[in-house]
């Protein structure tokens, strides 16, 4: 069975000579399709580094990041594009939402860059804000919505596309533990109903403990590999 990533060996520093920065120091491990797998790390411990390489905003120094056997390194411009845009999603802790627009404007953003047509992003990014309770929200402006809306604004923007892959980074950081612990019910149900791989980045061990395995990044290196136990 083909992992849907493959990561051998990556390693990524920034900077030149005595300012030479190593974020990422020789990582290697599988993520297989339908997994749901937490990210683990202090702050400065490279965790987010390696969500960035993971989703291919961020290209590694040396080694490589295989997706569904592909070296990546073989995607350049547009197909490099087409294949973030339609293989994964994003939920950051951040939201980015475009205040000033609706709703409905920010979950269209993704098939817009994907060049869907303008019926098909309508017919989709209703039938994603209806999936997460939105659907009366869709004209309201994202600056009026409460923090656990925007998060499940932008988990419904996520979906549209119908990605293979969701990178949550820090998903419920800004979040009161209510409204998170609905977000986490949300990414899991979609984990486990729909078959959506789902890759956490976090320091929220109660959350790592929901997902199925658990990576420990510390200093740059792989220090622990295990199936999480929930509590």
């Amino acid at each position: 069975m083909t992992p849907i990533i493959s990561v051998k060996d990556v390693r990524r520093s920034y900077g030149r000579g005595q300012n030479r920065f190593e974020a990422l120091k020789g990582v290697s491990f599988d993520i297989f399709e339908g997994e749901s797998v937490a990210i683990v790390g202090k702050s400065g411990s490279g965790k987010s580094t390696l969500m960035h390489v993971l989703a291919l905003l961020d290209a590694p120094t040396s080694g490589t990041v295989e997706l569904e056997g592909v070296d990546t390194r073989e995607l350049r411009g547009r197909r490099l594009n087409k294949t973030r845009n339609k293989t994964f999603g994003f939920v950051f802790q951040q939201f980015f939402l475009t205040a000033n627009a609706s709703v409905l404007e920010n979950v269209l953003l993704p098939m817009k860059i994907a060049g869907v047509g303008r019926i098909e992003r309508r017919r989709r990014a209703l039938a994603a804000l209806e999936q997460l309770e939105l659907a009366d929200k869709a004209k309201n402006k994202a600056v009026n919505l409460s923090g656990g809306q925007k998060q499940r604004t932008v988990i419904a923007r996520a979906l549209v596309n119908d990605p293979r892959i969701i990178f949550a980074d820090e998903p419920t950081g800004n979040l009161d533990s209510h409204t998170g612990a609905v977000v986490e019910d949300i990414l899991f149900s979609l984990n486990r109903e729909t078959g959506i791989t789902l890759i956490v980045v976090t320091h929220d061990e109660e959350l790592a403990a929901r997902c199925d395995r658990r990576i420990l990044i510390r200093d740059g290196l792989l220090v622990d590999e295990s199936a999480a136990v929930a509590a």
